[in-house]
Formats: structure tokens, C-alpha cells, sequence
């Protein structure tokens, strides 16, 4: 959207706004301008010139930032703003941009806005969903957890420490990350994560029998929280607790891939047969940089519309997401018709799986379903795209393999 305005010399040295529309499902409003500006810096002074001002307020009348002439674009979001505006969601209605005309020339000065909108839709993002801190026997304090997230390539992280929630009642603030609170649950019959709440518990996280954790599990997702049970089948810290139904998502890979993540795949692989519909995550299990975790891998890639932490997690339990090495890795996508993994499709005669991946590096790509496992592509390189047909399945899940090793794994499709 562009906006002419033409400021007059009678209006110099007053401020006043000038309004334009934004429509819906915005997430960033970006605000540009430029004018003729014969002198600028300290000679500005000195000689005639012009110099206009800029600040936004919302469809509500609330300020939002003000930079005078330094910045020639801002921009504002519900996640992230110029240094100087609030983030703030960007609602649909009548904004405002604030005007100075500090010094005008007695011709007067055209000032051209140029404003740009950055609609919700669609985006991958690469996240850690498995972090500890010095909150309990991490190394790294949350800052520090996050700085390490940011210069690793990831866009989401949650700090999941052992048995408290005190540091989610704090999460730092940096920009172009977001922090999904989330909470350990570790007990000596398992551990699990409890995601997207800050307090999952308020008296106590004790359970000595299974109606206890039951439970326990009930209140934390009366409470909003999503929960996901971890490294089912570590041989140090197993899922022991008989009911295998508490949990809402499986991370099928914490840290380096071994042998018990391929084991936490066949568990997972089993219980879709059964019927169950399990998102995947997974996570480093980082905690400090001398062991043999490595922050962001694994990472679980996500196609989410926002980088809310709510968005996010919205869309990784509804299985819209695969679990890679690193986010340098391949990115798989599967797709039916409009349906994308994590969905539930009728079969139609006429459509058949859509296989779209990039970023291959000699690596097999196999759909696996309940009837078994098809080689797709042997060693395969760069991009790929193909199509596999398919009947009578319940479900059907990519897995990425390279010499042998798992490098990545989808949610499935599911099928009526």
C-alpha cells in the first residue's frame, strides 16, 4: 500500500496522524517512507531542508513507538518490532501513523508512506523441545540457553527442567526466539514433558501409583498442557507406568540417534497400528556443552501460521511436524489432496500421497505404514518430488535413512 501526503510550511513544528486500513489475518505491519531531503545530519541545522518525524499507533488509539527522522522503516508484530515500538498483535481497523513536520521548506514537501503486510500463512520453523537450565542441572541459565538456541539456527525452544516452573514464571525475552514453557515431569517410572503452561502443578509433583499420575496428568491438561512422554525405552530412565494412554505426543528422538530412539520408533509404529494417533517431537536433552547432547539435535520441524509459542505447539500436536538431525538436514513433507501430515483423510481413488523433501544427502526415503515399509528413493540428493499410491492402510509415515542411520521421521497421514 502506498500513501501520498503532501505537508505544507504552515504545518512545521506540529504533529498529527494519518490513518490507513489493515485488513485481517496480519501478523507484521511494516512502515517505510521517504521524502526530499536536501540536508540531513548536523548541517541540518544550519540550511533549509526538511525533516519529518514518524510514530504508529493502533486501531485502538494505544501508541506503539515513536522514532523521530532516525529510521526510514518500522515495523511492528505480535513477536517481534522495531527497537523503540511495542509488540503488539496486529489487529484489523484503522491505524494510525503519527506525524512530526519538525522542518518543512516553504514549498512544502511530499512525503510518500509505503506500507507492507505480512499475512499469517504457513511456515516451517525449527525448534529444541528438550532443554535444561541452570534451573535444575543444567549448565546454562535460560538467557544463555537461549543465545545458544539463536546462534544454532532455531526459531522455538522449551526449557523443560525437572520437577519445576519457576524459571517459566521469568522467560527472558530475545528477539527471533520463542520460549514454550514446559516442565520435566521426572518420576522413576518416567519421564514426561508438560508443554505450553507455565504452573502445571501447584501443590505437588509426587505420584506413587498410576491413579495418582493419572491424575496429575488430568490436572495439568485441565490446565491447557500438552503432554509428551520422553525417550520411552532409555534404559536409564524407561516409560515403567502401565498406562501407555496418559500421553498426548511421543518423542521418539532425545539426543544422538541410538539405539533406544529406533527403539522408541517401533513402540510408536505399534501403537498406531493399534489405532492410537501419536504426534511426534523430539529433543536434545542438552545440558551442558561437555556431554554428548548437542543443542538443536534434534530439532522438530513444525509448519506453523505464527511464531506464537501457542501456534506452535498447536501445530505440533496436531502432528504437523517432522523430527530431523539439525536444521541443516532434509525437510520432508507429506501431503494427500489439501491434507498434510498429522491429518485425517478418507481414501479417494484419485489422489495418491504427495512425497516433496529437500535437502537430501544420499539418503533412502521409505513410506512406512501398517502393511510394512516401500523404499521410495535410494540415495537421493537435492529435492524430491513423488508420488506413491496407496490402499487399505491406517497410516503412512516418511522416515529418512542414511548408511543405515534414521535422519528424519514424519507424522503420519492417517486414513479413515
Amino acid at each position: 500500500m502506498k500513501l501520498q501526503h503532501f505537508i505544507p510550511k504552515n504545518k512545521e513544528k506540529t504533529y498529527y496522524s494519518i490513518p490507513f486500513e489493515v485488513p485481517e489475518n496480519v501478523e507484521r505491519i511494516t512502515v517505510g517512507y521517504d521524502y526530499k531531503r536536501p540536508v540531513r545530519g548536523a548541517l541540518a541545522d544550519f540550511f533549509p531542508t526538511n525533516t519529518i518525524d514518524i510514530g504508529l499507533m493502533d486501531n485502538e488509539g494505544n501508541f506503539l513507538g515513536w522514532s523521530g527522522s532516525a529510521h526510514k522503516e518500522i515495523f511492528v508484530g505480535e513477536f517481534a518490532s522495531s527497537d523503540g515500538y511495542l509488540q503488539r498483535k496486529t489487529a484489523a481497523g484503522t491505524w494510525q501513523i503519527l506525524v512530526g513536520a519538525y522542518r518543512i521548506m516553504d514549498e512544502g514537501v511530499e512525503v510518500t508512506y509505503n506500507i507492507e503486510f505480512t499475512f499469517r500463512e504457513n511456515r516451517l520453523l525449527f525448534g529444541d523441545l528438550h532443554i535444561h537450565t541452570t534451573a535444575s542441572d543444567g549448565s546454562l541459565d535460560a538467557y544463555s540457553a537461549g543465545k545458544l538456541a539463536l546462534k544454532k539456527g532455531l526459531d522455538f525452544v522449551a526449557l523443560a527442567n525437572h520437577n519445576n516452573f519457576a524459571e517459566n514464571l521469568h522467560l527472558p525475552s530475545l528477539k527471533n526466539l520463542t520460549f514454550i514453557p514446559a516442565v520435566e515431569w521426572t518420576h522413576y517410572r518416567g519421564h514426561m514433558n508438560f508443554f505450553g503452561v507455565a504452573a502445571p502443578f501447584e501443590n505437588s509433583f509426587i505420584a506413587n501409583t498410576t491413579d495418582e499420575m493419572r491424575a496429575l496428568i488430568r490436572h495439568a491438561k485441565s490446565k491447557g498442557a500438552v503432554i509428551s512422554v520422553n525417550h520411552p525405552k532409555c534404559p536409564f530412565c524407561p516409560y515403567l507406568w502401565d498406562d501407555d494412554s496418559a500421553f498426548d505426543m511421543m518423542e521418539i528422538w532425545n539426543g544422538p540417534m541410538t539405539e533406544r530412539n529406533v527403539k522408541a520408533i517401533i513402540w510408536w509404529t505399534e501403537l498406531l497400528k493399534t489405532g492410537r494417533r501419536i504426534p511426534i517431537c523430539g529433543g536434545s536433552d542438552y545440558h551442558t556443552p561437555y556431554g554428548v547432547t548437542r543443542l538443536g539435535k534434534p530439532v522438530t520441524g513444525v509448519y506453523t501460521p505464527s511464531r506464537g509459542a501457542a501456534d506452535i505447539l498447536n501445530a505440533i500436536s496436531s502432528g504437523h511436524a517432522f523430527v530431523a538431525g539439525g536444521v541443516n538436514g532434509a525437510r520432508p513433507k507429506l501431503r494427500y489432496g489439501e491434507a498434510m501430515m498429522g491429518d485425517t483423510v478418507s481414501f479417494d481413488e484419485n489422489k495418491k500421497l504427495l512425497i516433496e523433501i529437500s535437502g537430501l544427502r544420499s539418503e533412502d526415503v521409505i513410506l512406512v505404514t501398517d502393511n510394512g515399509e516401500r523404499v521410495i528413493a535410494r540415495k537421493a540428493a537435492g529435492d524430491l518430488s513423488a508420488e506413491a499410491a496407496v490402499d487399505n492402510i491406517k497410516f503412512a509415515y516418511l522416515m529418512l535413512k542414511k548408511r543405515g542411520f534414521i535422519t528424519a521421521v514424519t507424522n503420519p497421514v492417517y486414513f479413515q
